[in-house]
């Protein structure tokens, strides 16, 4: 009778256990400063702000510290090609290409600190959080893998900002809320975003969250890419003409006699 209040003791100790761990495991929600961004011809790149708040957080694990927030904004992806070209006899052929099926046009990252310092290596990886854990779809798996590809795609979009990654640029604002900041390049293409956010406990991973956020052309910009859109054929017809028209004008505004 003993060994089973025992056990009986030890099965309802560690159900409370549990059912405690369960109410204590932390939680959180992200909201964004806005949900639609215009890009006009004018636009130099802006900021997005993602406000967060933590529920249910260790207030030993808070006050040292070691809750760490990433923030991720992912543009649209697409098809993409990466050709290597090399010099030869004074002309620069293409060598050869690699095929990926979705590469992310844009990638922005905030986060507490580096994310060495968050996570080991493969759990980033798992999740796809940095520039250098991208996870790229090759279209022909079969042939060799050549991570060089990669590499000159990242160095590509990082050069024209497209990729980033900023740390120390989110704030804890109370204990509980904290204040992620994103820049956004100039040349921030349109379409679906997504805003990805991941928290780490101690150097794990806890829970992520998703919103969506629409990046759309507006002004006079946009009425031509509509028009261009709809119709091809006179959109083409017009730009020849506006060609000719503009060398012609050049041609009689540089005329030396």
């Amino acid at each position: 009778m003993r060994a089973l209040a025992v056990i009986l003791t030890l099965a309802l100790a560690a159900l409370f256990g549990a059912g405690a761990a369960r109410a204590q495991t932390e939680t959180f929600e992200i909201g964004l400063s806005t949900d639609a961004i215009a890009v006009g011809t004018n636009f130099a790149g802006s900021q997005l702000v993602v406000f967060g708040a933590l529920d249910n957080a260790d207030q030993r694990i808070l006050r040292q510290g070691r809750y760490d927030i990433v923030v991720v904004l992912e543009g649209p992806r697409r098809p993409l090609v990466v050709r290597e070209r090399s010099r030869f006899l004074g002309i620069w052929i293409n060598r050869g290409a690699e095929r990926f099926g979705a590469v992310p046009e844009s990638y922005s990252l905030s986060a507490t600190r580096p994310l060495r310092d968050i996570a080991p290596r493969e759990v980033m990886q798992q999740l796809s959080v940095g520039v250098s854990n991208l996870a790229f779809n090759r279209v022909d798996p079969g042939d060799e893998e050549r991570p060089e590809y990669v590499a000159a795609l990242n160095r590509l979009r990082r050069d024209a900002g497209l990729y980033r990654e900023s740390y120390g640029s989110i704030q804890f604002v109370s204990s509980t809320l904290f204040r992620a900041t994103i820049s956004l390049p100039p040349d921030l293409p349109v379409g679906r975003h997504t805003v990805r956010a991941f928290l780490f406990r101690e150097g794990g991973f806890v829970q992520g969250r998703n919103e969506d956020m629409i990046v759309r052309k507006t002004g006079f910009e946009n009425n031509i890419s509509v028009y261009a859109a709809n119709n091809g054929l006179a959109y083409g017809v017009v730009a020849v003409l506006l060609a000719f028209a503009v060398g012609w004008f050049g041609r009689i505004l540089f005329k030396r006699d």
